[in-house]
């Protein structure tokens, strides 16, 4: 099926270009979305009298979203999930709770701008796209903690896992510390009588 595109779409062509797509892909998302037109005559006609329209509306809003990229990219955002130790999360962080996290910190953000790869089941620094207009994609990172307090400990650099591993040597280190106090009492305690024995034989002598 061939459409027109009304804007650039990744890895199909830029604005005015008719190209070849599945006719379902045009059906679900190019054409009920805006992005394209079915490439009859009469819309082509229709697209070549709107054309400069569609340019300097197209410029208008290029120059709104790389003013938007320039304060979101790089943005850190943190998002509070409950999570097993091992630091796997009890659901997923969706696009939506990406778009609300933004949008609470002070930026416009729609979930459909938002790209996700793979779902995000694990707690960590994640990098996320955010795709501001079809020209303009900026990358955000989305810090996934159990705690605030866990959260600022990943942006300092150290891992889930890392985290663990120092709680299990610190919890060790506390128990090999009980033991050795459990021990010094056990030898002061064998000492005593022996010490009080001599003090009775040096007494009767």
């Amino acid at each position: 099926m061939q459409v027109i595109l009304l804007e650039r779409v990744a890895k199909l062509g830029q604005m005015g270009d008719v190209v070849d797509v599945k006719s379902g892909y045009a059906r679900n998302f190019l054409l009920p979305q805006g992005k394209a037109l079915t490439a009859s005559e009469a819309n082509k006609a229709n697209f070549e009298a709107q054309k400069a329209q569609l340019e300097a509306r197209n410029l208008e809003t290029r120059k709104e979203a790389e003013a938007l990229g320039e304060k979101l990219d790089g943005q850190q955002f943190i998002v509070i999930r409950q999570a097993s130790d091992g630091g796997n999360l009890y659901g997923s962080v969706t696009t939506r709770d990406v778009a609300d996290v933004a949008t609470a910190g002070g930026f416009s953000v729609d979930r459909k701008q938002v790209v996700i790869p793979t779902p995000i089941k694990e707690l960590g620094l994640h990098g996320i796209d955010i795709t501001l207009h079809p020209e303009v994609l900026v990358q955000i990172e989305l810090n996934v903690a159990r705690s605030q307090e866990e959260a600022e400990l990943q942006a300092s650099g150290k891992s889930i896992q890392e985290l663990a591993a120092e709680a299990e040597a610190e919890a060790e280190f506390e128990i090999a510390e009980l033991f050795d106090d459990i021990g010094s009492a056990a030898e002061d305690d064998d000492l005593a009588p022996a010490s009080e024995e001599a003090d009775e034989d040096s007494t009767e002598s």
